[in-house]
This record gives C-alpha cells, structure tokens and sequence, in this order.
C-alpha cells in the first residue's frame, strides 16, 4: 500500500532544499565572493549534482513509499512516441511563448536578468556536450518530477485535491524557485511553470512535461547563448 504522507512530507523536504539552494545561488551570483571564480564550468557541475542527488532521493522516496507508476505520469500509454511527440510540439510552443514573453517585457521597460544563463553557458564543444546531453536532462527531469509528478500527480492522486489548484502552487514555487532570473524571469517562468502543470494534468504523462521542458532550455541556450540572437530593444 502506498505511503503518500511520508512522501509528501518528503517532497516538501525536497521543496525547501531546493529553493534554499536557489537563494544561495542567486546570492552567490550578485555578490560573489571575489576568492572564488564562478566559471561556467563549475556551476554546471553544481547544477547537475546538486539536482541529481534530490532527484535521486525523490525516486527512492517514490519506490520506497510504493507510489504508483500511474501517479507520477508514468502509467500505461503515457511513454510511447505519441507522448514523445506532444512533448515536442508543447516543447517548441513553450519556448516561442517564452521568447514573446520575454520580448515583450523588454519592450516594456522591464528587466529580464540573463546571467545565469551567461554564466552557465559552455566556452568549448565538450562543455555544450555536458550541457545539453547531461545537465539539461538532468535539470528537465528532476523539476519535472517535483513540481509536476511529486507535488501535482501523487496528491491529486493520493488525496483527491484539485489538479488545478495544485497546479497554481506549484507554478508559484517554480517561480520562486527561480528568482536568479530576476522579477521579469520569476513571472514568466511561473507562467511556463503553469503551461506545463496543465500539460501534465491534461496527457497524465511525465515524459511529455520532460521532453518540453528540456526543449525550452535546450533552444533558448542554443539561440542566445550559442547563436547569439538578442530580443530585439
């Protein structure tokens, strides 16, 4: 029999472990301590462990506590190529929407901080490599299985409360979860955030929030970072 209150006492452990340790390192990015480099290639080992390792506890959670494949997205007909397919198309209008809205602000006036994203960026073929075949996925998945799987899918599933709901708070914590973008970032990505809970709640699957969520990333990294494509003022 499946524990939910254990895991979602868990999940909220997780919760307030990872938005500490986005405070952290939006403070470490304002005032950076002057002995120590911030290179890109230090922060995407960061990234890619400290998310791996919540990631991993948030899977043994799930395993421990029997919590069916079906609440987490993972249930029958929900990881085959149609799955695959919807999380593209959601993948790449998720992004355009993230680039209009990210346009838009600038037009308005308002900030849109992009130094996390400049300082993760790789300088070589190998650091793109890590970045979009390692640290990305690893990113899309643990997000996806916390904000989408863990605090929407089990208690929807375990307890009966409204998808919905459960959507908009966990937007909000996505948002705040994401505060080295600045106050401009925080809201467009808390929009983001809700676009893909209403993407899991519509298709029940894990794989197609994943897929999307990778992709927005994944373009918006190529396109400015790699590309060098600006909103234009």
């Amino acid at each position: 029999m499946a524990e939910w209150a254990t895991f979602v006492g868990l999940t909220g452990v997780v919760t307030v472990l990872l938005l500490a340790l986005a405070h952290a390192s939006r403070s470490a990015i304002d005032e950076p301590d002057p002995d120590v480099e911030l290179t890109s290639g230090l922060l995407l080992v960061n990234v890619a462990l400290s998310q791996g390792v919540l990631l991993g506890v948030l899977l043994a959670a799930a395993w421990y506590t029997e919590i069916p494949l079906a609440a987490v997205g993972l249930g029958a007909g929900t990881t085959g190529t149609r799955a695959l397919a919807i999380g593209v198309g959601l993948g790449f209008v998720l992004y355009l929407g993230s680039e209009l809205g990210g346009a838009t602000a600038d037009r308005l006036g308002f900030e849109y901080d992009e130094g996390l994203r400049e300082l993760l960026a790789p300088g070589s073929i190998g650091g793109w490599a890590v970045l979009l075949g390692f640290v990305l996925p690893v990113i899309a998945l643990f997000e996806e299985f916390l904000f989408r799987a863990a605090l929407i899918g089990v208690v929807w599933a375990g307890y009966g409360v409204s998808p919905w709901l459960l959507a908009l708070v966990s937007s909000v914590l996505f948002a705040v979860g994401h505060g080295a973008q600045g106050r401009t970032g925080v809201a467009v990505t808390g929009l983001l955030g809700f676009a893909l809970a209403a993407g899991f709640i519509v298709t029940e699957s894990l794989l197609v929030v994943v897929i999307a969520h990778y992709l927005v990333n994944a373009l918006e990294f190529v396109v400015h970072e790699g590309l060098g494509v600006e909103w234009a003022a």
